[in-house]
């Protein structure tokens, strides 16, 4: 079985994982803390999991975002780019103001 992204409390968990975990516990009729405990996770979190599949919820929530358009790309990129620019114009500034100091 494949494993979980991560180890701790605020585990990631990929979908086929997530599938499988269900699996053992609706379909091979184990116990729900004997599957919880084998895979190395909390028993509530699996309960919520067989829980939405038995009410039909799916087991990972995926927003929708619509696709980026050539424009909105561009713009993002610019603003990065301008973000970017002003630090560095900042930065002269300060460079500017100490050696201005140092050479008085």
């Amino acid at each position: 079985m494949e494993e979980a992204m991560k180890s701790g409390p605020n585990r990631k968990y990929t979908a086929e994982f997530r599938a499988a975990a269900v699996e053992q516990v609706i379909v091979g009729r184990r116990g729900l803390r004997e599957v919880a405990r084998s895979l190395e996770m909390s028993d509530k979190t699996l309960a919520n999991w067989v829980g939405n599949t038995r009410k039909g919820k799916a087991l990972v929530k995926r927003a929708l975002r619509p696709p980026v358009t050539d424009l909105e790309a561009e713009n993002a990129r610019l603003k990065q780019e301008n973000a970017r620019l002003r630090m560095e114009k900042e930065i002269l500034k300060k460079a500017a103001a100490y050696f201005a100091k140092e050479s008085l």
